[in-house]
């Protein structure tokens, strides 16, 4: 992709970012979703307008492009962001197997502006019985027995 191309695909991702702000449809982040050459879906963050806080630019980008590809596998696509896209954002992307991943703004930029991602980064990055948020585990057992008949079942769509 030519370096034209990738700039006029970033600043729609800007504009929707912008957009937002006008609109009060969520935060000022944006994201786009290409493949072949022609954006599939183009939309800003969503959070405040759907009370949904999965409702990030990337993850309503990732929803939209699948919905219109008509599958949860987005290989052979391009993400761009306005900005760095945080560990949710970043585990969507990777979960839908988008091939490449373009960002403008970096979290430090996003923190000056009050969205401070930071603490997410520095707690995945311990154990989990040293994050804030200390999981507990109860019923494995019953549980695999789920991922047993998941690993027995022939017709399974594996992704």
């Amino acid at each position: 992709m030519h370096t034209e191309d990738r700039n006029r695909f970033m600043l729609a991702a800007i504009n929707k970012a912008e957009e937002n702000i006008v609109t009060g449809k969520g935060g000022p982040f944006g994201a786009v979703v290409v493949k072949e050459g022609k954006i599939i879906a183009a939309v800003g963050n969503r959070v405040t307008s759907t009370n949904d806080p999965t409702a990030h630019a990337e993850v309503v980008a990732i929803r939209e492009a699948c919905k219109t590809l008509e599958t949860f596998d987005l290989t052979g696509c391009e993400i761009f962001a306005s900005c760095e896209p945080c560990p949710m954002c970043l585990g969507a992307i990777m979960w839908a197997r988008i091939d490449r991943l373009y960002f403008a703004a970096d979290r430090i930029d996003a923190s000056r502006a009050g969205f401070d991602d930071e603490l997410f980064y520095s707690e995945l990055a311990l154990s989990p019985s040293e994050r804030s948020l200390r999981p507990t585990q109860i019923l494995k057992n019953e549980a695999n027995v789920v991922f047993d008949k998941w690993l027995e079942t022939i017709d399974k769509i594996p992704y």
